[in-house]
């Protein structure tokens, strides 16, 4: 089977700015076309457009607005994880010989419609993701006695490693107090403990390894994939302290890989909020049941970049539908060592974990240089 590598990628600011949709998918892709060799518009066989914001047709408009005339072309919403799941379709046209280059283009207004689930009933009330956030964290901090202190950590480290990501909607520092004193949203969840909506894009360029080496000499390839949902509703969810869909999504792309935990040098975790990274570590194999939380600590107090460099999402800021693919590019840089101060030491291989509304469904991918 032909190998799929990441070709190129382009970026915005993420900001609270009212940009239209449309405008930041257009400058995204443009960011993308303007810094890939030898890449015209000819060369792309399909475009897909990830978003939450899907009751138009941006695929179709983007690929208009870049004269782009692809062979397939379709928008994909899975909440927060559309963008790797327009990856791993973007990955499948490729391998079953549909396409040969793919582009894809996430992006999402600070207004996105994809924040609360209106029709699960079962919530009551608690439709808002805060509300599985502070049920997440009450579990886990009590099952494990992890102090408000320690969990505050998780933001205090992606606020600092957010100053040195310059698309990040957040640059400044954080303290511990400062987290403790932001505005209390629930009895265990803080304002600072939270992701936060923005206006932003990201586009990445997928290509066959016969395609990939025409527009980069230091392609990044995708060597394991995997993929979960578990259900929608958040009642159906089996326990409140670790992310099933997490768990097994790592599983399959450590297999498809041949790699393991161990083996990783890098990696992006999908902290909405606070308490997802260290669950999101336990569940992937990265340390034992609750003591994701140390890993946390020994990257922030050693200063190593090694979990999510860009800041994660509690710096970097939410724009749902351009996160996964933030997220895939950050780690192609840090393989390529084109991550600045951010660059982890001879990162070889790394690792993606994007998920949707309380871990119902994860994607996970490694990718090696």
């Amino acid at each position: 089977m032909s190998r799929v590598g990441i070709a190129g990628f382009g970026q915005t600011k993420f900001s609270e700015d009212d940009s239209k949709i449309e405008s930041v998918l257009l400058k995204t892709t443009k960011n993308l076309l303007d810094s890939t060799s030898n890449l015209s518009q000819k060369d792309i066989d399909a475009v897909l457009v990830s978003t939450n914001n899907n009751s138009k047709y941006l695929s179709a408009i983007l690929s208009e607005m870049t004269s782009i005339q692809p062979k397939i072309s379709h928008s994909i919403e899975s909440l927060c994880n559309s963008g790797t799941n327009a990856i791993v379709a973007a990955y499948s046209y490729i391998v079953s010989g549909l396409a040969e280059v793919v582009l894809i283009s996430g992006a999402e207004r600070y207004d996105s419609p994809g924040q609360i689930l209106e029709w699960d009933n079962l919530r009551g009330e608690f439709k808002h993701p805060i509300f599985w956030a502070s049920i997440f964290s009450k579990s886990y901090k009590r099952k494990y006695s992890i102090s408000d202190e320690d969990l505050a950590l998780v933001s205090v480290k992606n606020h600092k490693q957010s100053i040195h990501n310059p698309f990040a909607i957040s640059q400044k520092a954080v303290s511990i107090d400062d987290v403790l004193n932001s505005k209390k949203l629930t009895e265990d969840l803080r304002l600072l403990e939270c992701s936060r909506p923005c206006t932003g894009g990201a586009s990445i360029l997928l290509a066959s390894e016969n395609s990939c080496n025409t527009f980069t000499d230091n392609p990044v390839w995708i060597t394991g994939i995997g993929q979960k949902t578990t259900s929608a509703s958040f009642t159906k969810i089996p326990s409140f302290d670790t992310m099933e869909s997490t768990r097994q999504a790592a599983h399959s792309a450590f297999q498809m890989s041949k790699q393991k935990p161990t083996d990783i040098d890098v990696m992006e975790i999908h902290d909405a909020f606070a308490v997802c990274e260290p669950m999101a570590l336990d569940s992937m194999g990265f340390s034992t049941s609750g003591k994701g939380i140390e890993l946390v600590k020994e990257a922030y107090f050693s200063e190593n970049y090694k979990i999510s460099p860009r800041g994660g999402l509690i710096g970097s800021g939410h724009p749902l539908g351009a996160t996964g693919i933030a997220q895939t590019i950050e780690i192609t840089q840090q393989l390529q060592s084109q991550a600045e101060k951010r660059q982890v030491d001879n990162a070889k291989v790394g690792l993606v974990h994007n998920m949707s509304a309380a871990s119902t469904s994860s994607t996970v991918l490694v990718l090696e240089k």
